[in-house]
C-alpha cells in the first residue's frame, strides 16, 4: 500500500549558527555514538534514510518561522511501482502532461535539470526496475509572482541533492490550471549509484518544504503586512475549511464556545468577519454577545464543502466543449446512496493528481450529468463517448469470511483447506482454496493472519472485525465497479452486427430508465436497432409489439466472433475454432476486445479458439494454460502448481 503524506510546512524563523544546529541534529541521529578507531563503519543513514539530520535541523528551523516568512505548501508521495504500480504511473505521467495546464493553456511539458523537453516514455523506461518512485507537488503560495518555475524547481532540487548526498533522476512539469501556480515532481527510487533511495521521513516532511521556502524567500523578500493582510482576508468569505477556522477552533473557551477576541486588532477583525460567514452558512450560532457554538462536524462538513466546489468546478471547466450539457444536471455520485446508473463518457481524469485517484463524468440515461469518483480505478475501457455502468461497491463481511472465521473457531485458530474439507464433506477443492486466496489477500493489506510452511493458516480472534475493516479500505480505494457497455458511441451499436447493450435494452424484463436528454437519445437509438434486428431476420414485428429470437444474443455473439476469428486466422496463420464445450488448453497468446468484452487467443500448433479472458490470465502471457469450459460458457483455468499452490481462477 502507498505512503502518503500531506504537507503544509515552510516557515523560516530567525537565524542560530549553522554550526549548533547541524551538531544538534547530528546527535539526535546518533552521531554522539559513533565510534571513532574501532573499524566499525560510521553512521550512514541507511536504516533511517538519507536526510535526517538535514530534515531535523531545517524542521526546527521551520518552527521558529516568523509572520512575514514565505509559505510554500510541499506534498509528497512513496509510490511502489510492484504489480500495477508501473501502469498507474505512465498513466499519471501522461495525464501531467494534458492539455490546458500551461499557463498559455496548452499541454503541460516535462522538463528536467538541463533539458527543457523530456520524453515522459524514455524516463519511465529507464526507472523499469526500480522499486518505487517518490512524487512532490509543490506550491509557493506566492507563485504567481514568478513569470517561470523552472528555476525554482531546478534550485530546489539541487539543494535536494546536496542535503541527500546524492544525485537525483527526476522530471518535472508546471501547472498554472488552478487557483495557485504549482510543480508536480517524479524522482526515480534509486540514487546515483543505482541502489535503492530511502529518503528520512523527517526530510520528507519538513525539510524539502523549509527548503523550497528559503529559495522563495531569497527570491521575493518577506512577505509584506498587505500581503499578509490580503491573504489573510480572502479566507474570510470560502466555503472550505481555513486556517482561521482551524485557530477558532484551537481557542474553544471552555464551555466549548468560540468568539471574535484576540490580543491582536487584525486577527480579531479576522475571526469575527469569519464567525459571521459561518452563521449565514448555518455552521455557527451566536448564543451570547460575541460568543459562538460551532456546529460539531465544522471541520467535515467545510472539507466536504471545499470538494464539492472543486468538482463542480473540475466539471465546468471540462464540459466547456459539451454546451449541451446543461449546468442544471450537474450532480456527484453518492457511492453510499446511489442505484447503478448507465451513461456516455464524456471526460475522465485524475481528481486527485498526487494520490492518483480517477474520476469520470458521464452523461446518465436518469437525467443527471455525473461525477464519478474512481478512486484508485483507472477503468481502462471506459473511453470518451462508449458507454458504462457505475454501481457501488457493496461494504461487508463476506460469506467466505464467516466460514473461515467458524473453522478456525472450531479449529483452536486455525485454517487450512484440509481443515475446511474435514468441516464441510460437501465442499470442493477449488471451493476450499477460494478461501485461502481470500486470506492472502486480508495477509497483504495488514491483518494479522499468518500461514505456516505446512500450508496452515493463523486466524485471530478478531479476523472478522480485520475482514471488516479490510472491505472499507477496498472501498476507499475503489468506491465504483464500472462495467463497459460499449467501447464505441451510440450511434456506431445501431448496425453492428455483434451483441450491444442496446440488445439487452430491448429484451430486458426492466429496462434502464429513461429520463432527460441522453434518454431520449437512447430510446431513438434503440428504435432504430429494433428496426435494423427486424431486417436481419432476428426479430419480428408482430402489430405494435416486436418478438425477438430466444438465441438472439448468442447468434450475435457467434457471428462477431466467427468476423474477428477469421480476421486474426489470416494474422496469425493459424485456422480458427470456435469454443465448444468440454476441456480448453494451449498457448495464450493475447487479448482482444471484442464488441467491447474481452477474449483471450489460445492456440495451438495449427489452430486457436477465442475465449472469454479473465484477470487470472494476466500474468500467464506466452504460456500453457488449460481450462474446463463452464455452462455459463466462463472458463475454469488452471496453471500448474505455484509456491502457494494451484493457481485456479
Amino acid at each position: 500500500m502507498d505512503d502518503g503524506f500531506d504537507v503544509w510546512l515552510g516557515q523560516i524563523g530567525k537565524e542560530r549558527p549553522l554550526r549548533h544546529d547541524l551538531r544538534r541534529a547530528v546527535n539526535q541521529a546518533g552521531g554522539s555514538r559513533l565510534s571513532r578507531g574501532t573499524g566499525k563503519s560510521r553512521f550512514t543513514g541507511v536504516r533511517t534514510g538519507r536526510g535526517v539530520a538535514a530534515g531535523r535541523m531545517l524542521g526546527d528551523a521551520s518552527r521558529r518561522g516568523g509572520p512575514g516568512a514565505r509559505r510554500v505548501i510541499v506534498k509528497a508521495r512513496f509510490v511502489k511501482l510492484a504489480g500495477k504500480g508501473a501502469k498507474a504511473a505512465a498513466a499519471h505521467l501522461a495525464y501531467l502532461q494534458r492539455d490546458g495546464t500551461s499557463r498559455e493553456g496548452e499541454r503541460g511539458t516535462l522538463y528536467g535539470p538541463d533539458s527543457e523537453r523530456v520524453d515522459g516514455k524514455a524516463f519511465l523506461e529507464h526507472g523499469a526496475g526500480d522499486r518505487h518512485q517518490f512524487r512532490f507537488i509543490v506550491a509557493p503560495e506566492d507563485g504567481e509572482q514568478y513569470a517561470d518555475l523552472r528555476p525554482v524547481t531546478r534550485r530546489l532540487m539541487q539543494q535536494m541533492e546536496q542535503d541527500l548526498g546524492t544525485g537525483l533522476e527526476w522530471v518535472a512539469v508546471d501547472h498554472f490550471n488552478t487557483g495557485h501556480s504549482h510543480t508536480h515532481i517524479v524522482v526515480r527510487g534509486v540514487d546515483e549509484k543505482g541502489r535503492s533511495l530511502v529518503i528520512a521521513r523527517d526530510y520528507i516532511s519538513q525539510g524539502i518544504a523549509a527548503r523550497a521556502c528559503e529559495i522563495v524567500s531569497r527570491d521575493l523578500g518577506p512577505r509584506t503586512e498587505r500581503e499578509i493582510a490580503a491573504a489573510n482576508e480572502r479566507e474570510v468569505a470560502q466555503e472550505r475549511f481555513t486556517r482561521i477556522d482551524r485557530r477558532l477552533l484551537s481557542d474553544l473557551d471552555h464551555d466549548g464556545m468560540a468568539s471574535a477576541w484576540h490580543a491582536d486588532p487584525a486577527e480579531r477583525a479576522l475571526r469575527a468577519a469569519r464567525l459571521g460567514t459561518l452563521r449565514s452558512m448555518s455552521l455557527a450560532t451566536e448564543e451570547g454577545k460575541g460568543r459562538y457554538r460551532l456546529d460539531p462536524g465544522l471541520e467535515t462538513k467545510l472539507r466536504a464543502m471545499g470538494r464539492s466546489g472543486d468538482i463542480i468546478a473540475t466539471m465546468h471547466e471540462r464540459l466547456r466543449g459539451h454546451p449541451e450539457v446543461l449546468a442544471q444536471d450537474y450532480a456527484i455520485h453518492d457511492a453510499a446512496r446511489d442505484q447503478p446508473v448507465v451513461g456516455r463518457v464524456l471526460d475522465r481524469g485524475l481528481s486527485d493528481e498526487h494520490a492518483d485517484r480517477h474520476y469520470l463524468i458521464f452523461e446518465a440515461t436518469d437525467g443527471r450529468t455525473l461525477f464519478v469518483d474512481l478512486g484508485e480505478d483507472i477503468a481502462e475501457g471506459a473511453r470518451r463517448g462508449g458507454l458504462v455502468r457505475v454501481s457501488s461497491v457493496e461494504v461487508g463481511l463476506r460469506k467466505a469470511d464467516r466460514t473461515i472465521a467458524d473453522i478456525a473457531a472450531a479449529q483452536g485458530g486455525r485454517y487450512s483447506a484440509d481443515l475446511h474439507l474435514a468441516h464441510d464433506p460437501a465442499a470442493t477443492d477449488r471451493f476450499a482454496q477460494a478461501h485461502e486466496r481470500r486470506l492472502e489477500a486480508l495477509r497483504r493489506d495488514g491483518a494479522s493472519v499468518s500461514r505456516a510452511v505446512d500450508g496452515t493458516w493463523t486466524i485471530g480472534p478478531d479476523y472478522l472485525d480485520e475482514a471488516r475493516r479490510h472491505e472499507e479500505r477496498q472501498a476507499m480505494r475503489q468506491p465504483v465497479k464500472v462495467e463497459v457497455l460499449a467501447d464505441r458511441p451510440l450511434e456506431q451499436l445501431v448496425r453492428h452486427d455483434g451483441p450491444t447493450w442496446l440488445d439487452r435494452q430491448c429484451i430486458a424484463s426492466e429496462p434502464e430508465r429513461l429520463q432527460g436528454r441522453m434518454g431520449s437519445e437512447v430510446e431513438a437509438t434503440v428504435r432504430q436497432r429494433r428496426q435494423w434486428l427486424v431486417k436481419q431476420g432476428l426479430a419480428k414485428q408482430d402489430g405494435n409489439a416486436t418478438r425477438y429470437r430466444s438465441d438472439l444474443i448468442a447468434t450475435l455473439r457467434q457471428r462477431e466472433l466467427s468476423r474477428v476469428g477469421a480476421q486474426l486466422s489470416g494474422e496469425l496463420g493459424l485456422r480458427f475454432t470456435p469454443m465448444e464445450g468440454g476441456r480448453v488448453e494451449g498457448v495464450y497468446r493475447q487479448a482482444v476486445d471484442i464488441g467491447g468484452e474481452k477474449y483471450a487467443v489460445i492456440a495451438k500448433s495449427k489452430e486457436f479458439t477465442l475465449v472469454p479472458w479473465r484477470p487470472v490470465l494476466e500474468k500467464q502471457l506466452g504460456r500453457s494454460v488449460a481450462g474446463v469450459i463452464e455452462r455459463s460458457g466462463s472458463v475454469d483455468w488452471s496453471f500448474g502448481r505455484q509456491r502457494s499452490g494451484p493457481q485456479i481462477g
